[in-house]
């Protein structure tokens, strides 16, 4: 068990503990994101099509930020764009909490969005940065399961503070935004490679999209976190089967509790696998956890349904997180994660809000059927692209081979920029 725990959490540089370490802590603190859907159902008492849409706007949001911060992180530094979005986010979250008219709720979730999208390709790029190559996919690994960690805290938290005061929701998670932020400029550097300050690549998007096999890979990522996020329309599930909504809370943290328990032993036994088979795979246990949402009709048969697409959910991000970081050159990580998390966040607009609107016309069970269809699409396509991406990483790994005696002392690795 202390061969693994080493094998696991050992060799990786301060620098990537303090960012883990504001993950966790921002994560924990995030209950006004997410329980923002059971706020606008339970305590607004606003229709399921709304609370869909805001939810999707502060997703599309999410999406529009990620490819400047992308851009500015390789343009200005990761440490600048990170501390620049950070004290905005934390002030809007606040006024999200007191906004009362439908305008002004759908405007400021969405503002919430871009700033929160913005700090993702810088924060993810400086894990990248800081840590070995060989080590990057289990320090990817670990920042997510601190995402899930803090998201489970966050959700039993949140469950307390609704029936409490809702308006401590908000509170609480612009004072964490605030504090992570200050966090990060006390103790993270900036990390940004000396390589991305000299290249002659352009600084705009341009690279990234004529890019086709990285294209095609985001936008199945897309689809595949689509249909995670139509999760957050569960509520409606549970309230027609005459459940308390804010026992959404309650089933959700299966979500975050087998994360927390499988994640740090997914990866091992992922690593040598090939990739789209581990993608087509999740696509299809989530596909299904979501299929069965139809035939629950407990709270306990909601939870399983949650643990068949969670398993999906892991696989998915473990693949993915991989292929992001394989496919992505040094000089250019910024705006690949730009672009991947617009794709990946422009899924929290698609699932919500597509999901709301069918539920709300077509009942819920309809959504169900949907994604479960999506996912065996989803499978089939991760199958086709698999050579693609294969052939592109094995060129780029006989690049890097063919670089490496050539690159000066001060190479990319981690610990020169801290």
């Amino acid at each position: 068990m202390s061969k693994w725990w080493r094998q696991t959490v050992g060799g990786l540089p301060v620098t990537f503990w303090y960012l883990w370490t504001a993950s966790l802590i921002n994560r924990t603190g995030a209950v006004g994101q997410l329980y923002l859907g059971v706020y606008l159902l339970s305590v607004r008492h606003f229709d399921a099509a709304y609370a869909g849409l805001v939810i999707g706007l502060g997703g599309a949001g999410t999406a529009l930020g990620a490819l400047p911060g992308g851009i500015l992180a390789d343009r200005w530094g990761r440490r600048p764009t990170m501390l620049a979005a950070g004290l905005p986010a934390a002030i809007t979250m606040l006024g999200l909490g007191h906004a009362t008219g439908r305008a002004s709720i759908l405007m400021l979730s969405t503002l919430l969005g871009v700033f929160l999208g913005a700090v993702r390709p810088a924060f993810t790029a400086s894990i990248i940065d800081v840590v070995a190559v060989a080590d990057r996919g289990r320090a990817l690994n670990l920042n997510y399961w601190a995402f899930n960690l803090g998201s489970g805290a966050a959700a039993l938290l949140a469950g307390l503070l609704v029936r409490v005061e809702p308006a401590l929701l908000f509170a609480l998670n612009a004072g964490v935004l605030l504090f992570s932020t200050l966090l990060l400029a006390w103790k993270v550097p900036e990390t940004r490679p000396a390589a991305a300050t000299t290249t002659t690549t352009p600084a705009g998007l341009g690279t990234v999209a004529r890019d086709r096999v990285f294209l095609t890979f985001v936008g199945l990522a897309m689809l595949g976190w689509t249909m995670i996020e139509t999760n957050k329309i569960l509520p409606v599930a549970l309230t027609a089967d005459g459940l308390d909504v804010t026992s959404y809370g309650q089933v959700i943290v299966v979500n975050m509790a087998l994360i927390v328990i499988g994640q740090l032993f997914l990866l091992r036994l992922t690593e040598h696998r090939r990739r789209e088979h581990v993608l087509a795979v999740s696509a299809m246990t989530a596909g299904l956890g979501f299929g069965l949402v139809p035939l629950a009709d407990t709270l306990w048969a909601y939870a399983l349904t949650v643990a068949v697409w969670t398993i999906g959910e892991m696989l998915m991000t473990v693949a993915n997180s991989a292929l992001t970081v394989d496919l992505a050159p040094p000089e250019a990580r910024g705006r690949y994660q730009g672009v991947f998390s617009f794709g990946l966040t422009a899924a929290m607009f698609v699932g919500p809000s597509l999901g709301g609107l069918l539920a709300d016309r077509f009942g819920p069970d309809t959504l169900w059927v949907a994604v479960l269809g999506l996912g065996l699409l989803l499978t089939a396509a991760h199958l086709a692209a698999g050579p693609p991406q294969n052939r592109r990483l094995a060129r780029l790994r006989l690049a890097s081979e063919h670089a490496a005696p050539h690159r000066s002392s001060c190479r990319d690795e981690p610990g020169t920029a801290a």
